[in-house]
């Protein structure tokens, strides 16, 4: 998994609530356990009409945010379903980090489990990003995720965030659950040895 350390990048004002994962990705989507490919069908029902086409007026299809790598947006997001499928569509798309009052639990681990970071904050405070994002003449930020700080366009106080220390170690060191595991695969080896020693007859028989 790629490491977390600091993103630079633009970020995009999107302050919908309760957007579910349908909504990010729909199901007929979820056919594929690839993790690429997904990004051009995010938000596929906001972003193109019946025939297909872009709607002009959503934000991640205006020039100014087409390549958003910073998502600000509205309370419970990620929502629905369990799907992992949802944080894989938003990585695909470019997007590593979410910004807002609250997420559902499910996608919230399992957007950290991917390599993405998500940062709650107040709603005020997550209203005045998205603001500067939508007025600033550059709305390019800096998530630095070892200080704890959003650095903003506008060039005031940066913002804190909390992170559990865990999820930010994962974070910062790439470790997925299996990244994780091999981080102690000594001590396995260890415990598999002592194990065939101490107790045989767990071993597989061989013919």
């Amino acid at each position: 998994m790629q490491p977390f350390t600091t993103l630079r990048g633009t970020a995009a004002p999107f302050l919908a609530i309760n957007v579910d994962t349908d909504q990010i990705i729909p199901a007929r989507h979820l056919k594929t356990i690839r993790r690429t490919g997904l990004g051009v069908a995010l938000f596929e029902a906001l972003r193109y009409d019946e025939q297909g086409r872009e709607r002009p007026d959503f934000v991640l299809n205006q020039p100014r945010w087409r390549n958003a790598k910073i998502l600000i947006t509205g309370e419970n997001f990620g929502c629905g379903s369990s799907r992992e499928h949802a944080p894989w569509a938003l990585l695909d798309f470019g997007i590593r980090c979410v910004i807002a009052p609250s997420f559902a639990d499910i996608f919230y681990n399992n957007a950290f489990k991917n390599g993405m970071l998500l940062i709650t904050l107040p709603k005020e405070q997550v209203e005045l990003l998205a603001k500067e994002a939508e007025t600033a003449a550059d709305p390019t930020f800096e998530i630095d995720l070892e200080a704890q700080e959003i650095r903003r366009p506008t060039g005031n106080a940066p913002i804190r965030f909390d992170i559990d220390p865990f999820k930010k170690h994962c974070l910062l060191n790439g470790l997925d659950d299996i990244g994780l595991t091999m981080e102690r695969v000594d001590k396995i080896a260890a415990f598999e040895a002592k194990r065939r020693v101490e107790m045989p007859w767990l071993e597989p028989a061989r013919g």
